[in-house]
Parts: structure tokens; C-alpha cells; sequence
């Protein structure tokens, strides 16, 4: 074998493997959005005019396709720029997020069937609600114009802060980790067309999941109806039915997976560790015998 051709090859490999991370970590980023989806389309429709070209040695055409390229790339950053702002910085947050479910591990934990019982406990007696379940993406810069709190999730936590005429119940509640980090704060406002129509609650909740990968809940004041904001879109559930329910806790979940902290996951290890040894240990006991 010649080593010296092996090693010529390595900067390449490392350099396809970086550039492998990199295009991961963007398409996971912006799955489900509208730049992911426009990513996508656009990776394919470049690869198959690409192919187009090379197989049929058309250099004009391929020429115009590289600056179509290029023209795309520099749209697209003002066209999607709350997007791409949302990826860098679900994609930057990732280190900072063990410490924080640390926090909540040793200060109580609820799980999304608590809160999806609260979110329709809320809708049952008419109570307005606006509720963020924070995720990748920090939400403490909308937390700092509100009022902060660190506290267990309750039904009456969530009745007194959201019974008008009460102080906090303008404004969205943040849900960091299973508690709630804040209330009372002001969302920002989408400015679809489409939303025209809807309460302002509404229009806050799918203008906040436009610009975080954050998860919002809305139950309106009017009718008592429940629903979820994501990635932009509005998907409203028609009432308290069964259907419903399960619909909502299966967002609830999403965003509140029920992720073990750096601790629990040493300790599950050690666990499962000893179990191996132990089973090692009857094992050849019983080939002794």
C-alpha cells in the first residue's frame, strides 16, 4: 500500500466530512420551515439542470445556471433572512442547553399531559391564553421585557395570571424546561394577510414561531377554541373533543420531550453497567459449576 497517496487523500476527506456536518446542520435546522422547503426545492432543481448540462455539453446554458445560482443565494438571504436568523441560532443554542434542563431536573418538572389538561382547563372557562414553549432557540430576549417568575407549572398559576383584570394577563407566558420562566410579555406581531381576521393573540403567537423555532399555544378569549402556532403556521382545533386533545398533547410533546439530564444519564449507564457485570458474574458461575 502507498502510504503517501493515503495521506494526499485525508485533507479531502476531511474537508467532504465538514462540508457533510455543515449541509446536515442546516437542512436539520430548517427542516419544516419555508426556507427549508425552499432549500430543498432548490438543491434539487440546481442538481438536475447541473446534470442537464454536463450530459448535453451545454456551456451557455450552464453558465446562466450559475448565476441563477448565485442571484438565488443573494435573494434568499433577504427574502428568508427571519428564517436563516432562526437556524443560526437554533444551530449556536445547542450548547448551552444541558445546563438549563439541569435547572429544571432539581426545581420540578410537569409533563405535557399536565399542561395540555391546563391549556383546556384555560379554554374551558374562556380564558385568553398565549403560551411559548421555548426550544432551540433562546427566548430570553422577549423574556426581559416581561415579568420573570421561575416557577412550577400549575393549573392555578395559569388562572391567576390569565384572569383579566389582573396585571399579567396581557402578553404571552414563556415555558422554559417544563416551567414557566416569564410572564406578561409581548410577543412580536405577524403581519400575514391571511391573519388579517384573527385576534391579535393569534397574530403574536405564529409571529413569534416565525421568527424562533419556538412552539405556541392559543386559546381564545371569544370562542375557547385552542391553537397551535409553528414554523409560521396556524392550525386551529375546533374544540375540546377527543380528537383535538390528542392533537394538542402530541405538540405538547414535542415540545416538552422528556429529555434526561447529563446526571441521569450517568446514572442510567452505571446502572445498566452493573446489570452487565452482574449477569458476566452468574454466567460464569454457572459454567463453573
Amino acid at each position: 500500500m502507498n502510504w503517501s497517496m493515503v495521506l494526499d487523500y485525508i485533507p479531502d476527506a476531511i474537508q467532504i466530512f465538514i462540508l457533510y456536518l455543515v449541509i446536515y446542520a442546516i437542512l436539520k435546522g430548517a427542516r419544516g420551515s419555508r426556507f427549508g422547503q425552499v432549500l430543498m426545492g432548490t438543491g434539487i432543481l440546481f442538481a438536475l439542470l447541473v446534470a442537464f448540462t454536463q450530459v448535453f455539453h451545454f456551456d451557455v446554458l450552464s453558465v446562466i445556471v450559475r448565476w441563477l445560482l448565485l442571484y438565488l443565494a443573494l435573494s434568499s438571504v433577504v427574502i428568508f433572512q427571519d428564517e436563516i436568523r432562526r437556524v443560526l441560532a437554533a444551530m449556536g443554542s445547542l450548547l448551552f442547553q444541558d445546563r438549563a434542563r439541569e435547572h429544571a431536573a432539581l426545581h420540578g418538572r410537569v409533563t405535557p399531559e399536565d399542561v395540555a389538561e391546563i391549556v383546556f382547563t384555560l379554554a374551558s372557562r374562556r380564558l385568553g391564553a398565549l403560551l411559548a414553549f421555548e426550544r432551540g432557540i433562546s427566548l430570553r430576549g422577549f423574556e426581559a421585557s416581561g415579568v420573570s417568575l421561575d416557577a412550577i407549572i400549575s393549573p392555578e398559576l395559569f388562572i391567576s395570571i390569565f384572569t383579566p383584570p389582573l396585571p399579567l394577563h396581557d402578553g404571552g407566558v414563556i415555558i422554559r424546561y417544563g416551567r414557566v420562566a416569564a410572564a406578561h410579555c409581548p410577543f412580536p406581531v405577524s403581519s400575514q394577510s391571511d391573519l388579517s381576521a384573527s385576534g391579535m393573540r393569534h397574530r403574536a403567537a405564529v409571529g413569534m414561531s416565525e421568527q424562533t423555532d419556538a412552539l405556541v399555544i392559543v386559546v381564545s378569549e371569544e370562542t375557547g377554541r385552542v391553537s397551535v402556532a409553528h414554523n409560521g403556521r396556524l392550525i386551529r382545533y375546533p374544540g375540546s373533543d377527543e380528537d383535538s386533545r390528542t392533537a394538542v398533547l402530541r405538540w405538547i410533546r414535542k415540545a416538552m420531550p422528556q429529555q434526561k439530564t447529563t446526571s441521569e444519564a450517568f446514572a442510567d449507564w452505571v446502572k445498566r453497567r452493573r446489570e452487565k457485570a452482574a449477569k458476566m458474574f452468574r454466567r460464569k458461575k454457572e459454567n463453573g459449576k
